[in-house]
């Protein structure tokens, strides 16, 4: 999974566009939801893709990247290692065609179109694979499916002494204590409530769980999330378009961070590093089962980039960067801050504008190239507790004046990243991050209030 080097696949990504082209044709009804996609959320059809079939044999796949996936009892499927595409199907001489939408909830997604019960609907409430289908045109079956932690197609049903553990553990990441005197107070409970979800319903289940309840309580705490997320469930999506969650550590818990990260069966990816003036460092995680991933921020210095930072213990260091500042003022983003941003994939001018019609402003990009576009919305401020603030100006951290400013005012806390994704491409913009997390540093905005 480790690839610092990530390319665009502009030619993959066409035979997948030809084809959902062709599909959205000759279906009325996929005419209407991409307009709505686009015009309702700022989204395009092709982010939301899961699956589908394409005209091409397996060997053409392969040529193009593409290797296949298998799982028992199931219909092999290719997927591109190398890129951030749907899953495909040959289908070289059936008539018979798919096209598989991703979704949260495959009953929010029927309530929300005016689905009934008579539509088809295949697993059972709690099961990893649940699909809906929406409707046949002419040769072309268009399903929503909703995943927890499994790829397949025909994930068999959960039993149903396993749906109460699925809500018990469901609440368990809801309702876990956040706000704990000592870190590894809050690091030894984090991951007793991991070690039993993941005992009882393995890594995939586990993950899933565990990241739609980080995903709640971000969007509890910023008005952007809960604006976008409104018009994506008037659709009945959901945070399906989810495209990386981001966590902000200290150089004391990194290496917890990634451990318990680790619990949950994600892998470490590439590393960032953005040279010797920007002062930080990323780590980012990849779950196999879920396709969920982690973009980890931490303070680093120069000479550490060539450690495993993401393991080692990192000793402390006499000034903060503003990932280390943040931490200080707001806490952990794993425990009592919650997530720093969910990177999500828009249309990147049609979100943007829209949500500034709406109120929701974003800041300047800090990308903007062909294969991939980003930007945060304007920061969500949030107070700072007495004891943070003292702690930081004791330590010489913040000035008496920041200080007194993060007393009236808060500091700077969270965003909804927009991203826009072209031609597969999976990576990231090293200088283009470390300029906005410069941008976001809470001593540069006071400075600027």
């Amino acid at each position: 999974m480790h690839n610092e080097n990530w390319t665009v696949q502009p030619e993959a990504k066409q035979l997948i566009q030809s084809h959902l082209d062709r599909f959205v044709e000759g279906s009325p009804w996929l005419i209407e939801f991409s307009r709505r996609l686009g015009s309702e959320t700022g989204t395009r059809l092709f982010d939301w893709i899961d699956r589908m079939t394409v005209s091409s044999t397996s060997e053409e796949l392969g040529e193009l990247g593409f290797i296949p996936h298998e799982l028992a009892n199931e219909p092999t499927v290719y997927r591109h290692p190398g890129a951030l595409l749907p899953s495909l199907i040959p289908n070289p001489h059936s008539r018979s065609e798919l096209l598989a939408i991703k979704v949260e909830s495959v009953i929010d997604f029927a309530v929300a179109m005016g689905l009934d019960e008579r539509q088809e609907l295949l697993g059972a409430p709690s099961a990893q694979v649940r699909r809906l289908l929406v409707r046949r045109d002419s040769d072309l079956e268009i399903w929503v499916v909703e995943r927890h932690g499994s790829w397949g197609w025909n994930a068999p049903d959960v039993l149903a002494a396993s749906v109460a553990d699925i809500d018990r553990l469901s609440e368990s990441f809801q309702l876990r204590p956040r706000r704990f005197e000592q870190l590894e107070h809050g690091f030894q409970e984090l991951n007793r409530i991991i070690a039993e979800a993941v005992g009882a319903v393995g890594t995939g289940r586990a993950a899933d769980l565990f990241f739609a309840a980080e995903r709640k309580y971000w969007q509890s705490r910023n008005r952007a999330a809960q604006l976008q997320k409104l018009r994506q469930d008037r659709l009945g999506l959901g945070w399906a378009n989810h495209d990386h969650h981001t966590y902000r550590s200290s150089r004391q818990a990194f290496h917890l961070l990634t451990r318990s990260l680790e619990k949950l069966g994600m892998v470490c990816r590439e590393r960032f590093y953005a040279g010797h003036e920007a002062g930080w460092g990323a780590q980012v995680l990849e779950h196999a089962d879920t396709g969920i991933v982690v973009f980890a921020d931490v303070d680093l210095a120069p000479d550490e980039v060539v450690n495993d930072f993401a393991h080692h213990v990192l000793s402390p260091q006499a000034s903060l960067g503003t990932v280390g500042l943040w931490c200080e003022l707001h806490g952990e983003a794993i425990l009592e801050a919650g997530l720093h941003h969910l990177e999500c994939q828009f249309d990147f001018d049609a979100a943007r504008s829209q949500l500034a019609s709406l109120g929701s402003d974003s800041m300047k990009p800090f990308t903007d190239f062909p294969f991939l576009r980003q930007c945060f919305t304007v920061g969500e401020t949030w107070p700072v507790r007495q004891e943070r603030i003292d702690r930081a100006l004791e330590a010489g951290h913040i000035t008496r004046d920041q200080a007194e400013h993060f007393r009236k005012h808060g500091a700077i806390g969270s965003h909804l990243e927009i991203l826009e994704r072209n031609d597969g491409y999976k990576g990231f913009n090293q200088t283009g991050i470390s300029q906005i997390i410069k941008g976001t540093d809470p001593r540069l905005v006071h400075a600027n209030a």
